[in-house]
């Protein structure tokens, strides 16, 4: 089982990004898994036909100790099995807390055994990296880490932020950051401020995505890019960063 963290700023188009990633390898015959790590719960939408799917931690308040698997888990586009951890009232409570109890109640529940994924991503917001932001780095639930960015100044400097954290895990032997996503907003020299950047963080862009308006209209649908423009030039972006993302967890 690969377990890869998808982190970046609120939105950068990470969700997006995760989302298509998942339809793509899912496509191509994988078991998929995608959890949603974000207290407005909305990253895994777009495998769902535009709906979102109850949380874990809604469902934990609901249901108590009556909880079953099928409550929190729901298979999407191509099979892809879609949880939400949620987060709590706002205002109220540590979202990175929920995304604590919702992963602890995966395990109780032997989500991983049931559904057998064979790649799991874990969809980050990744503007604050505390305890519960960083569960899926420390935890010894991710293995690999990416961060999807833009070359604007606050996704770089979240970016760099992340990027730090990962490395402060990484000296204790947990997850491995792996590269770079660039989504694009075609800002002026955007590809030379990310790879300057990338350098700083050592690492590489894994894979530039341009911006489409594809992406727009597959989600007015409720759908992936994937799913919704399957043979669409933006589609084989995204096929190509799933076959660069495995080629880099199973070859590193």
């Amino acid at each position: 089982m690969i377990k890869v963290a998808i982190y970046g700023k609120g939105g950068i188009g990470k969700s997006t990004t995760t989302a298509n990633l998942s339809a793509s390898l899912a496509a191509k015959g994988y078991n998929v898994m995608q959890i949603g790590c974000d207290p407005k719960a909305d990253s895994t939408k777009n495998l769902m036909d535009g709906h979102r799917i109850p949380t874990v931690l809604d469902q934990i308040k609901e249901k108590g100790d009556r909880l079953k698997l099928e409550d929190i888990a729901f298979r999407g586009f191509a099979s892809t099995v879609c949880v939400e951890s949620g987060g709590p009232t706002p205002g109220i409570g540590c979202a990175g807390r929920g995304i604590i109890t919702a992963f602890n109640k995966l395990e109780q529940l032997n989500a991983y055994e049931v559904f057998k994924p064979d790649i799991v991503f874990y969809d980050v917001l990744g503007d604050v990296v505390c305890g519960g932001f960083a569960m899926p780095i420390r935890g010894g639930y991710a293995d690999y880490v990416f961060i999807v960015t833009s070359g604007e100044m606050m996704s770089l400097y979240a970016a760099a932020n992340i990027s730090h954290a990962i490395q402060n895990f990484g000296n204790r032997g947990y997850a491995r950051f792996s590269g770079i996503i660039l989504n694009s907003r075609n800002i002026d020299n955007e590809l030379e401020l990310v790879q300057r950047a990338a350098r700083e963080m050592n690492t590489d862009i894994v894979k530039v995505l341009p911006r489409s308006h594809y992406v727009q209209s597959a989600e007015n649908e409720g759908k992936t890019v994937i799913e919704a423009f399957p043979e669409c030039s933006m589609a084989r972006e995204y096929d190509e960063l799933a076959d660069r993302v495995m080629g880099v967890c199973c070859h590193v």
